[in-house]
């Protein structure tokens, strides 16, 4: 077989790797072939060994059986199995359901525990603790766990239930980019569409992600399905060859109107949810994989695990927080096929705008209680593009008529002194996002950076730096919120340490080691920090600069805590300090300091 260049270095590589971690995540984009990799690992380092693979739905059961036969001998767990295991074959794959006394036994005895949508792992729920702790105590000591999956991100604020407790390492294999200049992936081409009347600012997204059924009454009120299938119409008409399509919607009601509508265009269209049983399923799968049905609409069932290269349009009707389900569910149309170009993306959703391009996404090992708030913001990635060194372009909404009487309301990038107009209806009526001010400051503000770097040298050079530091006292004890949120910053500035990082468990292992230290300062002093719904970074640039919020007291202090580094550090070790600063205050503004706290990183005993 031959390997892609992204699975030969792993390959090449996994002597080092296993030598280094006994329990990781080898991440890569869908569709990049992580089936193959494992095969392909089995074979090389650990032929006539004892494998367990595990995954969470009988789809991918199917087809992790049908990917590794060919190369091993495979036996599927069933519902009741007993005996010995492995006895007549080498490979074991299951959900982590089957049978829980047979597969508690086989990973006892399994040289390598396999999970697919490693993503999915929780380290303190049913389904996936007991197989775990199974591993830790019972397997040997050679044995290896390995995750794989295209997304090592938990979206849970729970800090007993974070991927960083699961693995040792994330392997970064492969990003997007790499992947289409090798032609493994093809293009995104984004359309993407703010609707107008689709109502989400009021909901309660306490849970985490916008309610289904409030989102479900918002989006059948709306125009959203009916943008959706217009603009449909008129994108297949760029496609080269077949326009074959996978819809996403939050629920059934959303998509049995969706079908509803695509059905008037007398389009071949079909639904499939995660009660469609499954010998209808891969029917319905196959003729959509050969175009006989073009529009495929589903709820909940398409966006891990399903494989259809020919499928070159993704219809995005699902508002989310869920940076995990934005990125998997656009992958799945990013896989190249034979005369495929480009994968057309329509949004309407404002889920493009929120994450930006799946290309881009960034992965958390860790997340903190209020996380998703970020996403709060539809315009959350656009706001942060504003910061982007030497901007010479930027983002319109447009507000031109077509031909039905709707805004056309594409969100489009354009060149600051051209003339461009909009692209899809050529009108000249916007509305700049960012002159407007139609979009909300960003969180994490770029604009701290500026005034950190340029002031904290500044100030620093020119303070008595042993009379500041003999303000600590006064400086916490009259302090409001922000200021001390902003001596926080301070304080992890100072204490984090510099070193350049090749991993997420190695940012976030030094990252956790200030916030611990952070944590333990606040706690010897007495110093209690409430809980913040909503955290701005831009208040932390706000004593060096205006002044109005963060006290000159309370910034000398700050200053003469960290300014030294400026001093004794290079600018690149400085710019890492910076990074992992931020990420310990945000965690301590949303999960607060508390003298009761227990963490699985750090515990007041």
């Amino acid at each position: 077989m031959k390997l892609r260049r992204w699975q030969q270095k792993v390959i090449d590589e996994f002597p080092d790797i296993i030598k280094n971690y006994r329990k990781f995540i080898l991440k890569a984009p869908t569709g990049a072939g992580k089936t193959v990799l494992a095969s392909e690992l089995i074979n090389m380092f650990y032929k006539n060994k004892k494998i367990v693979v595990l995954c969470h739905r009988l789809v991918l059961l199917e087809q992790l059986e049908k990917g590794l036969s060919n190369e091993h001998k495979v036996k599927k767990l069933g519902l009741s199995e007993t005996g010995r295991p492995f006895s007549d074959y080498d490979v074991l794959i299951s959900t982590n359901l089957r049978s829980r006394d047979f597969l508690m036994k086989a990973i006892g005895d399994c040289d390598l525990l396999i999970i697919d949508e490693a993503h999915r792992v929780s380290p303190n729920g049913q389904a996936y603790k007991e197989l775990l702790d199974q591993f830790d105590a019972k397997a040997g000591e050679q044995s290896k766990l390995l995750g794989l999956t295209a997304s090592p991100e938990r979206r849970t604020g729970d800090q007993k239930d974070q991927l960083g407790l699961a693995f040792d390492a994330i392997i970064d294999c492969a990003d997007i980019e790499e992947l289409i200049r090798e032609e493994v992936l093809v293009p995104a081409e984004y359309k993407s569409f703010f609707i107008h009347d689709l109502e989400l600012e009021k909901m309660d997204i306490s849970t985490g992600d916008f309610p289904v059924e409030q989102l479900s009454n918002a989006i059948i009120k709306s125009s959203m399905i009916d943008y959706a299938c217009k603009i449909y119409m008129e994108e297949r008409k760029s496609i080269k060859g077949k326009p074959i399509s996978a819809w996403f919607c939050p629920d059934v009601l959303v998509a049995e109107e969706t079908k509803r509508q695509v059905l008037k265009y007398d389009l071949n269209v079909e639904l499939i949810t995660a009660k469609t049983p499954i010998k209808e399923r891969l029917v319905i799968l196959e003729k959509h994989e050969s175009g006989e049905i073009e529009s495929l609409i589903s709820v909940g069932v398409l966006s891990e695990g399903w494989d259809n290269p020919n499928c070159n349009i993704i219809v995005h009707l699902r508002p989310t927080l869920s940076k995990v389900f934005w990125g998997q569910s656009v992958g799945r149309g990013l896989r190249s096929a034979e005369n495929k170009e480009k994968c057309v993306v329509i949004d309407v959703s404002s889920n493009f705008t929120t994450f930006g391009p799946v290309e881009k996404l960034k992965w958390k090992l860790w997340n903190h209680r209020k996380s998703y708030l970020e996403f709060k913001n539809r315009f959350n990635w656009i706001s942060k593009e504003q910061f982007v060194e030497n901007r010479d372009y930027t983002y319109l909404l447009c507000e031109g008529m077509n031909k039905d009487d709707l805004r056309c309301s594409l969100v489009y990038k354009k060149k600051i002194l051209s003339d461009q107009p909009c692209p899809v209806c050529q009108s000249y009526a916007s509305t700049d996002l960012y002159k407007d001010n139609k979009i909300e400051k960003p969180k994490n503000d770029n604009s701290l950076h500026k005034v950190f770097f340029e002031r904290v040298p500044k100030i620093f050079s020119d303070m008595n730096t042993n009379i500041w530091k003999n303000m600590e006292s006064s400086a916490w004890r009259d302090a409001n919120i922000y200021e001390k949120l902003f001596l926080s910053f301070c304080l992890a500035f100072d204490f984090v340490s510099g070193e350049s990082t090749n991993s997420e468990n190695e940012f976030w292992n030094l990252t956790l080691q200030a916030e611990k230290k952070v944590r333990t300062f606040l706690y010897e002093r007495e110093i209690v920090i409430p809980q913040q719904e909503e955290f701005i970074f831009t208040h932390l640039s706000d004593g060096l600069s205006k002044g109005r919020v963060i006290r000159p007291v309370q910034t000398n202090y700050g200053v003469s805590i960290c300014g030294e580094n400026f001093s004794k550090n290079t600018s690149d070790v400085n710019e890492r300090k910076f990074q992992k600063a931020l990420q310990v205050v945000e965690r301590i503004a949303a999960m607060g300091v508390t003298n009761t706290e227990e963490l699985p990183y750090y515990k007041i005993s």
